[in-house]
């Protein structure tokens, strides 16, 4: 008999240990940029809004990287639930070609274009000068984090997840070593500001690429993706198949999170042509919304890598259940971090050298956050998750397009240009999209189909 919450006492002990080691590892690699920002937020306000704005670029190729991952776990969770690591195997080289492309075009742009990139977002010229100097030695981080997260998303998809966190950690260490003595000139070294924050997190990349890559070489045992030589015989007739399968869930799968990454950035170059404060104010609300905001992301991914292995079992009454299951949990845990950010607001903004209006300001947009972060914990999951990560694919990338393009960026654009509203209803207006998705959301997965097998789509 069917029931409301699934019995199946795995997938409690799977999702959850998925869950909390994804989550931290997310926390541990998002403070990587964020050691950025403190350091040098206590070090000059025009140095913290060039990495800021610079931060806005990572912001898009992130989400670049994410989208890529995600079209992967979603075939590779589906094949983990059948076994079949050899087709995960030439999935990876298929993504890996994706991967590389897409990181020499971000290159080129960042390398030829690294003032007009700046200018989207401010028009203040000392933050336009701070930022370039952030940008040129960041572009490319880039391009190691694109593969770095592609090998981490493989791994994550066949329940593979500590390594990811011991790496984070690693990161994170050493960045923060190099940016205290770069940044402020500790040890008898040159004292560089934002130079120095570049260098670390560079350093922190690059080890963590190298890290990633020699687990994945010499010690997984699950999926050997280097057995048979990786990026070998991907486009032969044998493999064309799962190349259009790919291609077909990794299309829309990448629309979607393109569409949406580069709203952000326009989002936020709304705020930063109202005032100085409004970009400074919103880069440190942001700062702590995004690291609590990636519990949300790891529940996400771990819910996008359980649906898709019990659709690989082929049990759609469980796979039900534990879409049911996982709602119930997503809308709980947004509670809890919307008290925890409420809560903790005044001693994080505490941190910060702000101007008092910039300070005011923080407060204001941290607690239209609190609000969001409800909506955000129950759509985001649902969506990017349990309706994503079943196959439903096209879905959620209708939604996102929706919410986004016709609601979202015009209401926000209106009210910043037209009524001159306070930045604190710009903000409210640049996330409201993060509750209309509660409803489509809600309806698709109780009341909708969104169970498909992505494993012969062709």
């Amino acid at each position: 008999m069917e029931t409301f919450f699934t019995k199946d006492k795995n997938f409690y002990k799977v999702f959850f240990r998925l869950m909390l080691v994804v989550a931290l590892q997310n926390l541990v690699a998002y403070s990587v940029n964020m050691l950025d920002n403190m350091m040098l937020g206590s070090y000059d306000q025009n140095a913290l809004s060039g990495a800021a704005t610079v931060n806005q670029i990572f912001f898009v190729v992130n989400q670049l990287a994410i989208a890529i991952g995600n079209a992967l776990i979603v075939m590779s969770s589906q094949y983990w639930g059948k076994k079949d690591t050899y087709a995960i195997r030439k999935l990876t080289g298929i993504v890996l070609i994706f991967s590389l492309l897409a990181a020499m075009i971000i290159l080129v742009i960042c390398s030829a274009f690294p003032e007009q990139l700046l200018g989207l977002f401010t028009t203040s010229p000392d933050i336009i000068m701070e930022g370039q100097t952030y940008l040129k030695i960041l572009k490319w981080t880039f391009v190691l984090f694109l593969i770095s997260n592609l090998l981490i998303s493989m791994l994550r998809s066949v329940e593979t997840v500590q390594i990811s966190f011991v790496v984070s950690v690693i990161s994170l260490i050493v960045n923060g070593g190099i940016n205290y003595t770069l940044i402020f000139g500790h040890f008898g070294f040159p004292e560089m500001g934002i130079k120095g924050a570049a260098i670390g997190t560079l350093t922190a990349r690059s080890l963590e690429f190298l890290i990633v890559l020699f687990y994945v070489a010499k010690i997984d045992k699950k999926v050997r993706v280097f057995d048979g030589g990786l990026l070998r015989g991907t486009f032969t007739a044998e493999n064309r198949k799962l190349c259009r399968d790919f291609i077909k869930v990794s299309t829309p799968v990448i629309l979607s999170g393109l569409v949406w990454a580069i709203s952000i950035p326009m989002q936020t170059a709304i705020l930063g042509h109202l005032s100085s404060d409004a970009i400074a104010a919103n880069s440190v609300a942001t700062t702590f919304f995004q690291y609590l905001k990636v519990i949300v992301v790891a529940i996400a991914s771990a819910s996008s890598v359980v649906i898709g292995k019990s659709i690989g079992q082929g049990d759609r009454n469980e796979v039900k259940a534990v879409g049911r299951t996982l709602s119930v949990i997503d809308i709980s845990i947004g509670i809890i971090l919307a008290i925890v950010l409420l809560i903790l607001r005044k001693p994080l903004l505490s941190m910060y050298n702000l101007t008092e209006e910039a300070t005011i300001l923080a407060d204001h947009l941290m607690i239209v956050m609190s609000v969001v972060m409800v909506g955000m914990s129950y759509q985001m999951p649902t969506n990017g998750g349990i309706i994503r990560g079943s196959g439903s694919i096209a879905y959620s990338m209708k939604v996102d397009l929706i919410s986004t393009w016709a609601i979202v960026i015009p209401l926000s654009m209106f009210m910043a240009f037209v009524v001159k509203a306070s930045p604190a209803i710009v903000v409210c207006c640049l996330n409201a999209d993060q509750i209309f998705k509660c409803v489509p959301a809600f309806l698709k997965c109780n009341y909708g189909h969104w169970i498909k097998t992505m494993t012969n789509i062709s």
